[in-house]
């Protein structure tokens, strides 16, 4: 539910962030009759990931508890991790620049009298992010109860347009960057779990036949089939009996990227001219 809730709140919230700077935008040269036109853009998108989405999924759905799901699901663990490790580094470095870049866009659809790129514009941003959602749901789909999936997904939903909603209408300002950080680094342990269940389902297809032991069992502690243990699983890819390359890949892959997403380019010291 976790999982599902901060994915929904996330991609719900840039996708409707970058509506709202539209419409305010449009608000702000009296250009109100144009909103249908990023509207249609909106509908369309998510049409476009609904449907995506739902044939993927009854896809899959045919092949349940086969190994062509098992293999399925383990190339879908890796492709949601290189998502959303690409997309939480390219918005950390887009979010200061995001709302003078749509501007500009809008302005040439404007004097170029192409009012139909303000639907592109619209559809192509909330179509990235109902893309990203699919995978990254299709990939939590495998591991924890529908019910909490539903929960988590409707919860963060609401989260993410209300937030969104706040700042349009009350005019409020927050740090873009800042908040896109911190939501980076907790998906950064999203990530690192889906890591560790392709490695998981990559051991148990017999395709990776190293550090196969499993290093402990905690399942009488909290169990991965219980609420909280699939939880755990669902977003911090808690395994109650892990092998030591689901550890080791974890680790490594925590480490490294929470480090490169962390830290501070060194500034350049400025060149000082003295005259003699």
């Amino acid at each position: 539910m976790l999982g599902s809730f901060l994915i929904f709140f996330r991609e719900a919230f840039e996708a409707s962030m970058i509506c709202s700077i539209m419409f305010a935008y449009l608000r702000q040269i009296n250009r109100r009759d144009r909103f249908r036109d990023v509207l249609i853009g909106v509908f369309a998108a998510v049409i476009l990931s609904a449907g995506v989405g739902v044939a993927i999924f009854l896809t899959i759905h045919d092949y349940a508890g086969t190994a062509l799901q098992t293999k399925i699901e383990s190339f879908t663990y890796l492709i949601a991790a290189l998502i959303l490790t690409y997309m939480t580094f390219w918005m950390k470095k887009q979010s200061r620049f995001l709302k003078r870049d749509i501007e500009q866009k809008m302005s040439a659809a404007f004097q170029h009298g192409m009012m139909w790129s303000l639907s592109l514009i619209a559809f192509i941003t909330v179509g990235r992010e109902g893309i990203e959602t699919v995978v990254f749901m299709i990939a939590i789909a495998f591991q924890t109860k529908p019910i909490l999936l539903v929960i988590g997904a409707t919860l963060g939903l609401i989260a993410g347009l209300s937030l969104s909603y706040v700042i349009y209408v009350a005019g409020r300002k927050i740090n873009m960057r800042h908040f896109f950080t911190t939501m980076g680094t907790l998906l950064m342990l999203f990530g690192a779990g889906l890591l560790s269940n392709a490695i998981e389902d990559w051991q148990q297809l017999g395709w990776i036949s190293l550090g196969i032991r499993p290093l402990w069992n905690t399942s009488s502690l909290i169990n991965e089939n219980s609420t909280f243990g699939d939880i755990l699983h669902s977003f911090f890819g808690y395994a109650a009996s892990p092998t030591a390359l689901q550890v080791v890949t974890y680790l490594v892959y925590l480490a490294v990227m929470v480090y490169a997403y962390l830290r501070k380019k060194p500034t350049k010291p400025k060149l000082q001219i003295t005259s003699s």
